[in-house]
């Protein structure tokens, strides 16, 4: 599921530029932009390289291998993920309302990523298993 939000918000970025409203970014929004479609990219590429490394490694015998490089991929492909949407939250609500809504949405969603792809799973991680 997160592969296929992912392809879509990549996509969605990289139309944006052709929209007559874009040119109303200013430099620094620009900048928001590029970062956000790189981000967007990197975290397309690394959400989606397990289905390929599993075509290599299939019936090797690597297991082992695979779980370990598709975990990696999966985690730095989510961190990704946070930081385009957080990025898109930016450039929307700067061109809606302004810089410092801009700025607050963006705290508020880099928060809200934070916490829950980050510090909730390392806190249910250290609790251990419950009942």
């Amino acid at each position: 599921m997160v592969q296929t939000g992912v392809q879509l918000l990549t996509g969605f970025l990289l139309t944006l530029p052709f929209q007559q409203r874009f040119e109303t970014l200013d430099a620094s929004m620009q900048t928001v932009y590029l970062a956000t479609v790189c981000a967007a990219v990197l975290s397309t590429a690394l959400l989606i390289a397990p289905v390929g490394m599993h075509r290599v490694l299939f019936r090797r015998h690597r297991l082992d291998t695979l779980v370990t490089a598709a975990h990696r991929c999966a985690y730095s492909g989510l961190l990704l993920l946070g930081l385009a949407v957080t990025g898109m939250t930016v450039i929307i609500f700067d061109s809606v309302a302004g810089l410092t809504a801009a700025l607050i949405a963006g705290g508020c969603a880099l928060v809200l990523f934070t916490g829950f792809w980050i510090v909730l799973p390392i806190s249910l991680r250290i609790a251990g298993p419950s009942g």
